[in-house]
């Protein structure tokens, strides 16, 4: 279903921080892939019930041939591409686990987490379809993390270095973290239209025309 997984990708694409990834798959995941458990598993994170609720555990991922396929490859598999039919058993005896399918969310070249998926018995096997859906929905996971993990440079608060005031700072630093207009005068409690009213004194005064190009040149002032 190419028109859901463009959806989905929008989704995954507007999400603000990492907690919102979840909420940006919950339902999407269950209807698509025809799943009863999912979750994401991210390994510097511990699970809670509050932002896990449908996880499975992680060590299906470290104590079993898929997730040894997953850690090792950095590629999606389900039980049936790296086991013969019916050997899943002989790993995982969870009812609730009669199929299962890994995909890895990488990010800097490493693991750093996977998104796991599983069928009650009763329900079909993962096939190629699944597997190629689910690869294409953690290469979008996997940039989106990086983008989120990435540190926007620091503005430096030196009068001395830069023209702008202290509150056109203040604003210059909201704006590399990526907020919009309408959040920074949120933060600020400042209309909306007073925000694009600094942003372009800002402009005139650092001679740029958009925001990358004012955080970029407050970065190089910062570091002279």
């Amino acid at each position: 279903m190419p028109n859901f997984l463009h959806a989905v990708f929008q989704a995954i694409a507007n999400v603000r921080n990492e907690s919102e990834l979840r909420l940006a798959l919950t339902d999407k995941i269950s209807e698509h892939f025809g799943v009863q458990h999912w979750g994401i598993y991210l390994l510097d994170e511990k699970p809670t019930a509050d932002i896990y609720p449908q996880a499975i555990p992680a060590v299906c991922m470290e104590s079993n041939p898929v997730g040894r396929y997953v850690v090792e490859r950095h590629a999606p598999a389900h039980e049936q591409s790296v086991l013969s039919p019916g050997d899943w058993k002989n790993f995982c005896s969870r009812h609730d686990h009669e199929h299962v399918m890994t995909g890895p969310i990488v990010c800097d070249g490493r693991l750093v987490g996977t998104l796991n998926l599983a069928r009650d018995k009763g329900n079909p096997p993962f096939d190629a379809n699944d597997l190629a859906d689910l690869s294409a929905l953690c290469i979008h996971l996997s940039a989106k993390l990086a983008t989120l993990r990435a540190k926007p440079p620091k503005i430096s608060n030196s009068q001395l270095a830069s023209p702008l005031t202290a509150r056109e700072l203040e604003i210059a630093e909201l704006v590399a973290q990526g907020l919009t207009n309408a959040e920074i005068g949120g933060k600020l409690w400042i209309t909306q239209n007073s925000v694009k009213q600094a942003l372009k004194r800002m402009f005139r005064k650092l001679g740029v025309s958009a925001r990358s190009e004012m955080v970029a040149k407050l970065h190089l002032i910062s570091l002279q």
